[in-house]
């Protein structure tokens, strides 16, 4: 029997990241179960957390009555931040991430921006996050099947959400870059991008 994708998935990720997982599985109604994985490093004291489930099936267009059961873009969600604050909740916000073209039909891509309209973990300022490619390379899958990407999903403030969608995420990416924000502190501060 072929390696189910779940299983391929998880197997790159063990092999991308370092050390032993924490596995929490959440369910949502009407969705297959996504498992998130958390990852500490503890000589660099950063925690990543990635979810597994989002790529069981290729992400379409809810529209397209003829959309591909088979071929089509997959994609897991990856959250990095410095290790220090608990992050309560946190994988229940991946989770839910991760289950959105499934929930909503949503595509998941490169800069786009998901608003989530709540904290996402326990005491978070943050209640949306845009997409970039992570550092982890693809997850080849048997063809016809696409490989899994790996989205980096980066929170940010309903202030910075807001500037996303007046302006754009390039602007929001300058904006942190002028300010010298470091996007994966727990307490960091809501970027003010400048007015033109």
């Amino acid at each position: 029997m072929s390696t189910s994708v779940t299983d391929r998935v998880t197997d790159h990720l063990r092999a991308a990241l370092p050390g032993d997982p924490q596995r929490a599985s959440v369910t949502f109604l009407g969705v297959e179960a996504i498992d998130v994985l958390r990852f500490t490093d503890a000589g660099r004291a950063d925690v990543v957390f990635a979810s597994v489930g989002c790529s069981r099936h290729p992400m379409a267009d809810p529209t397209d009555l003829g959309a591909d059961p088979v071929r089509g873009p997959r994609a897991e969600i990856v959250v990095r931040m410095h290790a220090g604050d608990p992050l309560v909740d946190l994988h229940r916000s991946v989770a839910l991430l991760a289950a959105t073209p499934s929930v909503e039909g949503v595509v998941l891509l490169a800069d786009a921006l998901v608003d989530l309209g709540e904290p996402l973990w326990s005491g978070s300022a943050c209640t949306a996050v845009v997409l970039s490619v992570d550092e982890i390379a693809d997850c080849p899958l048997d063809e016809p099947m696409s490989p899994v990407t790996f989205l980096r999903a980066i929170p940010i403030t309903a202030n910075e959400a807001a500037w996303v969608r007046l302006r754009g995420v390039d602007e929001l990416r300058r904006a942190w870059e002028e300010a010298g924000i470091d996007v994966a502190d727990v307490r960091r501060v809501s970027a003010t991008p400048g007015r033109a």
